[in-house]
C-alpha cells in the first residue's frame, strides 16, 4: 500500500516528469534526500515505469488519429501471437488492445491524413497474418487525451 506522500509524489511526477527533486520535495513536504529515496523506491517497486516527453502530433505531421476494430479469421494462440508480433512492428500503431466483445483487437494509430491512412491500412494492417476484417473510426475531435492515471 502507498501512503499519502508516495501518492502525492506519483501525482506530481505524472503532471511533470521533469520536475526537479528539490521542487518535488517542496511540493510533498519532504527533505530532498528523503524525497529522492522515495522516488527510487517507487521506481524499484515498479510504480514508475519510465519517463517520456509528450510530443505534438500536428507539428510532427501525424495529425489524423484513428481507432480500428480488428477481427481475426481464427482465435487460436498461434494467430494471436502472429498478430501481436506484427502489430508491434508497425510504427504508426500507438496502442493495441485485445478486447472481449464483437471484435478481437482495438488499435489506436496516428498518420498524416486519410491518404496515409489508406496506405497504412492496405500495406501494413491488412497484411498482418490472421486479419479478416477491420472497422475504422477517424477522430474528429480529441475531447480528452491524457496518460495520467487516477491516484486515490
Amino acid at each position: 500500500m502507498l501512503d499519502k506522500i508516495s501518492k502525492r509524489i506519483l501525482a506530481e511526477l505524472q503532471n511533470d516528469g521533469r520536475i526537479s527533486n528539490v521542487e518535488l520535495a517542496t511540493r510533498v513536504n519532504l527533505s530532498p534526500a528523503a524525497c529522492l529515496e522515495r522516488v527510487r523506491k517507487l521506481q524499484e517497486s515498479g510504480y514508475i515505469l519510465g519517463y517520456t516527453a509528450q510530443l505534438n502530433p500536428h507539428l510532427l505531421d501525424v495529425a489524423l488519429l484513428v481507432f480500428i476494430e480488428v477481427v481475426l479469421d481464427r482465435t487460436t494462440p498461434d494467430v494471436f501471437d502472429a498478430f501481436r508480433r506484427g502489430v508491434q512492428a508497425i510504427p504508426e500503431v500507438l496502442e493495441c488492445h485485445m478486447v472481449a466483445g464483437g471484435f478481437d483487437y482495438l488499435v489506436k494509430a496516428r498518420v498524416k491524413d486519410m491518404n496515409a491512412y489508406r496506405d497504412f491500412l492496405g500495406k501494413s494492417l491488412l497484411q498482418l497474418s490472421g486479419v479478416r476484417e477491420t472497422h475504422t473510426y477517424a477522430v474528429m475531435e480529441e475531447v480528452k487525451n491524457t496518460s495520467c492515471l487516477p491516484i486515490k
